[in-house]
């Protein structure tokens, strides 16, 4: 039987192989769709349209989890998340790149399961440390992502980096298969098998109040750093005539610094100040990132504020995933932080297709205010984000754990 740490090594692969693929799309997509002529509208849809569908799919394929395992789950989506890579990779056209990323999306809407996988082998008192963990899987992805998706694309084309990130997932259904043991013992599964549907029985197994605020503060988040993600690589294009490589290698500075933060300090951050405390600052460290951004007047500058944009996610993101998964009874993991996902899926759709939209009207003003409505949308956002960041509670009080 491996050991808990090699299985918090595979979901730890797991996610930054998810995060990989997420990461390869976001320098070379919006410039891959205007090859095919594609409007800023369309170019929105089809960065929005792969978080569209995991809003319908994370809370089934949490509650799958929860019924049948995480194992089985974590398989299919992998399996999945390599078709449609390489269905974007062969595609030649605007409406195959539209087929893949609804694959993807369907298959990838399994970040809450991993999640739930950590929960059920740590602690409650650790578990914002094993967020963390997660947390540097996501910077890791935005360090080897975009960075692989630029330069592949540089140099072979806007196919390579799909067939990449595609034989990634591949190697992970393998580890995940040959490896990865079940966490989610069949007597567990069998009490949620007995459990009422996932509304409103949902409610009767979290601690209601701060599972909502939560679960609320992590969408406006998502929703404002999606606009930023969305529009980001066109606006150093334009603004700065940053190529697809340099693009990658600025989201690789952000997630190296997002790995440092939540890879090794999240944890001692943590117990010094609290998990309120620190999601309330990073929320506002990312908003004021977000509204200097297209203020910038040179590379410098623009540069300082992905450092903020970096420093602010990575205290914000694994202290809200550590508070949601406190509050939730250990059975209901899955569904809980699965439906903290879907919701987190439905504003990385909103997003992308918003800042596509309000970029249209930033096109006739010259470079000089060229994705200003964008970035200023995202960081209103993040101001609602603040707001609720100060609701959170300081301490939350601790669900006791089910006998088994």
């Amino acid at each position: 039987m491996p050991s808990k740490r090699t299985s918090l090594l595979i979901i730890f692969l797991t996610i930054f192989i998810n995060m990989v693929g997420f990461g390869v799309v976001i320098p070379v997509l919006p410039l891959y769709a205007e090859r095919f002529g594609a409007t800023t509208w369309e170019i929105g849809w089809l960065f929005g349209i792969f978080s569209l569908i995991q809003f319908f799919a994370s809370p089934i394929l949490g509650q799958l989890s929860d019924r049948f395992g995480r194992r089985p789950v974590l398989l299919i989506s992998t399996l999945g998340t390599a078709a449609g890579f390489i269905i974007m990779g062969v595609g030649q056209t605007l409406t195959m790149l539209f087929v893949g990323r609804i694959i993807d999306g369907a298959s990838g809407g399994s970040i809450g399961t991993a999640q739930a996988y950590v929960a059920d082998i740590t602690a409650p008192e650790d578990r914002s440390r094993a967020m963390g963990l997660i947390g540097a899987a996501f910077g890791l992805g935005f360090i080897f992502g975009p960075a692989i998706g630029g330069v592949t694309a540089a140099h072979f084309g806007y196919s390579a980096p799909m067939y990449v990130a595609g034989a990634l997932a591949l190697i992970n259904s393998a580890l995940i298969l040959l490896i990865l043991p079940e966490s989610h013992p069949k007597e567990k599964r069998e009490l949620t098998k007995k459990r009422e549907p996932l509304f409103p029985a949902l409610f009767q197994h979290v601690e209601v109040k701060p599972y909502i605020t939560v679960v609320a503060t992590y969408f406006f988040m998502i929703a404002g750093f999606s606009i930023m993600t969305a529009v980001f690589a066109l606006f150093v294009f334009h603004r700065y005539q940053f190529d697809e490589k340099s693009t990658g290698y600025l989201f690789a500075m952000i997630g190296l610094i997002g790995t440092i933060i939540q890879g090794g300090l999240i944890g001692r951050l943590v117990k010094k100040f609290g998990e309120s405390r620190l999601a309330a600052v990073g929320a506002l460290i990312l908003m004021l990132s977000l509204l200097w951004m297209p203020l910038t007047a040179g590379v410098a500058a623009m540069v300082l504020a992905c450092c903020g944009i970096a420093i602010g996610n990575s205290l914000l993101s694994p202290t809200l995933s550590g508070i949601a998964s406190r509050s939730a009874d250990a059975e209901w993991q899955g569904r809980a932080l699965g439906l903290m996902q879907s919701l987190g899926s439905l504003a990385r759709w909103i997003g992308p297709v918003l800042g596509g939209w309000l970029l249209a009207y930033d096109l006739d003003g010259g470079i000089s205010i060229y994705a200003r409505t964008p970035f200023y949308a995202a960081a209103g956002f993040l101001l609602l984000t603040f707001i609720l960041c100060l609701r959170l509670p300081v301490r939350l009080v601790k669900k006791p754990e089910p006998l088994a």
